[in-house]
């Protein structure tokens, strides 16, 4: 763990949120892979040239060798690492969630951490406190995937969705929301009150794409939709995690978030082709992809909600 509190170094892309061990076989505990939102977006990252900070809670005996070793990584004290096992079904994910560890609250993130040039808050269990998306400089681009705070889990752990109760005291403070339509129940009517406090909404669709919605200055909402590029899937665990974090490079990097969701369905698409986050492209792929297919943005009014 390194010492953030004596590093001169400015941070490139912080990455709030707990790992978790993704059960390879649900029998056995001991059989598992690094997950969570953090770890497939160092992993993403680290691919595309920048330099990712990670603050998140495990157990010491957690094996985390799969951040990459680009990654300033602190890891706050915890006795349980969060576990999950992902059982894919012709109909959708079916989750369970295990040993959840504890939140990370405003304490947890040191001063000089609180003004990288992005920010991308990934709970998977609930455990982002709402009071930290405040503390950060007002010219961090903050961006947030949502789903660990729209998550309950049953006395056997399975987990089902449920009302983001802590939205209205987080979304005032993001440049950026990333969802996707299994998060608001296929329902798209439930987008609308974000918009009271965030201009920027991007739905992931699966193998469908994704759609970019931005309300305007006169409060006019424009919906933006990005085409899929056609994947052999291999294993879309994190295929969320890595749109989002290219989206949130690409945006950062070109302030266009039409053609960063577009960069954002490159890279995940390519990314599901290999079996976790060993497939993320390089940047000269996703770029020569899109390159090579020419996409020419359609914005109308929304319609959806």
């Amino acid at each position: 763990m390194s010492d953030p509190g004596t590093s001169a170094e400015p941070v490139d892309i912080l990455l709030l949120g707990n790992v978790t061990r993704d059960l390879i076989d649900e029998h056995n505990p001991e059989l598992y892979r690094l997950g969570g939102t953090v770890t497939f977006a160092a992993c993403v990252a680290d691919r595309l040239g920048r330099k990712p900070t990670v603050i998140t809670r495990a157990s010491s005996d957690t094996d985390l060798s799969a951040m990459p070793p680009s990654t300033r990584l602190i890891v706050l004290p915890s006795e349980t690492t969060t576990t999950f096992a992902n059982i894919y079904t012709p109909h959708g994910r079916v989750q369970y969630c295990f040993t959840p560890a504890p939140p990370i609250d405003v304490p947890d993130i040191p001063q000089a951490l609180r003004s990288p040039r992005m920010v991308l808050m990934g709970p998977i269990a609930n455990e982002i406190e709402p009071g930290v998306p405040a503390i950060f400089a007002e010219e961090s681009v903050v961006a947030a995937v949502p789903q660990g705070w729209m998550r309950r889990w049953d006395a056997r752990g399975r987990v089902h969705s449920k009302q983001w109760d802590t939205a209205r005291q987080i979304l005032p403070y993001l440049d950026a929301l990333v969802l996707s339509l299994e998060d608001i129940d296929y329902e798209w009517e439930r987008l609308a009150p974000a918009f009271d406090h965030v201009p920027l909404i991007v739905v992931t669709e699966y193998r469908d794409g994704s759609t970019v919605f931005q309300r305007l200055a006169d409060g006019t909402i424009l919906e933006t939709k990005i085409p899929p590029r056609p994947a052999i899937e291999v294993d879309p665990t994190g295929a969320g995690d890595t749109f989002t974090t290219a989206f949130l490079i690409r945006l950062e990097e070109t302030n266009d978030p039409v053609q960063a969701a577009r960069f954002g369905n490159v890279t995940a698409s390519m990314s599901v082709e290999h079996v976790g986050a060993t497939g993320v492209p390089t940047r000269e792929e996703i770029l020569h992809y899109m390159d090579i297919h020419s996409f020419e943005p359609e914005p109308i009014e929304q319609s959806k909600f």
